[in-house]
């Protein structure tokens, strides 16, 4: 009989992430934050791939929307982890 910690761990099917939403993107969600689940690795554009989805009329935001994770500035390809906080960076106007 093998000891329990032999055992295969279960692979984990979910991540839970935070996503902070500002300009834009917090004036159509109606707030500031979300708690979303994804697949573990999921590239951080899966975030505003979702929110497209959801809220058609942004897409043209698309093209003009940075990403950050963490509070560090992240390259669409970036997979995300558990517990990451993902903050879409639409431009803004005024000063």
């Amino acid at each position: 009989m093998s000891p329990a910690w032999a055992e295969a761990s279960p692979e984990i099917e979910e991540i839970g992430i935070t996503v902070k939403l500002f300009a834009i993107y917090q004036e159509v969600y109606g707030v500031g934050e979300l708690r979303w689940t994804f697949a573990p690795g999921s590239p951080v554009a899966a975030v505003l791939d979702r929110v497209l989805q959801e809220h058609p009329e942004l897409e043209p935001w698309r093209p003009c929307t940075g990403f950050g994770v963490n509070l560090q500035l992240a390259e669409a390809s970036h997979p995300l982890a558990e517990g990451d906080e993902v903050v879409l960076l639409p431009p803004v106007n005024g000063g």
